[in-house]
């Protein structure tokens, strides 16, 4: 295919994650490399920024932040949940697509890079798609960003390996604490983390386990599987009377037999309308200590979680950087419409290599990928061995970041615009 003359325009979207910018960064430092690419802009805010032309050029960066991007988390360009959606509000959407592609023309915008997971490789998708109608030569390609560890067709989603990092360390630092303090009276500690529909992030907590029974967690509640609460009140009280004490990490979105979101405030939704999910484990302790009477206390990672990156994986950030690489060296090769997917190469002596492969927009759009239920122990309360052989070598290696005064020394981008040439967004 003919060599394409333009400018590269990068964006990240969704919720950030510890490693995104590594992605970012491999992105910038590979798009330096091939003179077809003649600029380099990032859109701030996601597509929103792109739709109201809010662009700041890359080659007014240092190079020295640019590297630092590999160890800063959360997301350098900012981000955003707005979607272009036909469905729902499809005059909207012609009117963002049409704006869309006046700010890649007037910009000269020939390679688009979007980092998220599933919404944003739909909305990659659908400006691929786009351009193709609109016969605009435009070389789309998705790169792979999500903790939720959702998106179908790869091995996993860079940002997945350091919240389970984090989140096991965590689990395990405080189980020893609530450990060290169990009495003959028994206690119990609800952990909540993150996962609407997936329980990946919470099922991942499992290797703080370390194949010893007797190490927390002990019960781990997926939104995979129908909570039982007379099946779960069981297994507390089990699990006291052996340990006297019990910690408990629960998924966000776990639902009761009539779908129903445990820890759901639907007096609040989000962005895409769904009920703001942050009650799960409250809504557990009510119910341990009003039917088991046993002291109970709760912890909420929150953000906390996807912003450890004091506790990043080195193989999710080294995967995450090789992913951005590979989205700039695909849309180069003439490549468009597909998303960078990341493949496990298993090595006779047990270890694992890891690749980068494209896949198809259209087969990961609007996709989730669930934890297999064989993968999942019989009585449903923890993830079995294959789980755990899936899991251990994602949390692999320590990321080295520089320090200032004995804290993590992130950077952050000048951020210089480019100057606009259209008039404002209506």
């Amino acid at each position: 295919m003919a060599e394409l003359a333009g400018n590269l325009l990068v964006a990240q979207s969704g919720g950030p994650t510890a490693v995104i910018n590594a992605s970012l960064a491999g992105v910038v430092q590979e798009a330096g490399r091939h003179e077809c690419i003649e600029e380099l802009y990032g859109g701030m805010n996601g597509i929103l920024g792109i739709l109201n032309e809010e662009l700041i050029d890359f080659n007014e960066e240092k190079a020295r932040t640019i590297d630092g991007l590999k160890c800063t988390p959360a997301a350098a360009l900012g981000t955003c949940r707005y979607k272009i959606d036909f469905k729902k509000k499809p005059e909207q959407a012609a009117k963002d697509m049409d704006r869309l592609f006046e700010v890649f023309g007037a910009h000269n915008i020939r390679y688009f890079a979007y980092i998220g997971g599933n919404d944003s490789q739909d909305t990659s998708h659908k400006i691929h798609e786009e351009a193709v109608k609109r016969g605009y030569d435009l070389r789309v390609i998705g790169v792979p960003k999500t903790i939720d560890n959702d998106l179908p067709h790869t091995d996993n989603c860079p940002g997945y390996g350091s919240v389970i990092k984090y989140n096991a360390t965590t689990v395990m630092e405080v189980g020893v604490d609530v450990g060290g303090m169990a009495t003959s009276d028994g206690s119990c500690c609800i952990i909540e983390v993150m996962g609407r529909s997936a329980g990946w992030i919470a099922a991942g907590t499992v290797l703080a386990k370390r194949g010893n029974p007797a190490n927390p967690p002990h019960i781990i509640l997926l939104p995979e599987l129908v909570f039982e609460q007379d099946k779960f009140l069981a297994k507390v009280k089990e699990t006291v009377a052996a340990y006297k004490y019990c910690i408990v990490v629960v998924g966000e979105g776990i639902k009761d037999a009539s779908g129903q979101e445990v820890g759901a405030d639907k007096t609040r939704l989000d962005a895409f309308g769904h009920p703001v999910l942050a009650g799960a484990a409250e809504a557990l302790k009510e119910i341990v200590e009003g039917r088991l009477n046993t002291k109970t206390r709760t912890v909420l990672l929150g953000y906390a979680q996807r912003a450890a990156a004091h506790c990043a994986s080195l193989t999710d950030s080294s995967n995450a950087l090789a992913c951005g690489e590979a989205a700039v060296k695909a849309a180069v090769a003439g490549q468009s419409g597909f998303m960078v997917k990341i493949v496990r190469n298993a090595q006779p002596d047990g270890s694992v290599q890891w690749s980068t492969d494209l896949q198809p927009l259209a087969d990961i759009a609007n996709v989730e990928h669930f934890v297999p239920r064989d993968w999942i122990g019989d009585d449903g309360f923890l993830p079995n061995e294959k789980f755990v052989e899936y899991a251990k070598p994602l949390i692999e290696g320590e990321v080295k970041y520089p320090t200032e005064g004995g804290l993590p020394k992130y950077v952050t981008l000048e951020k210089v615009p480019v100057e606009k040439k259209l008039p404002p967004r209506s």
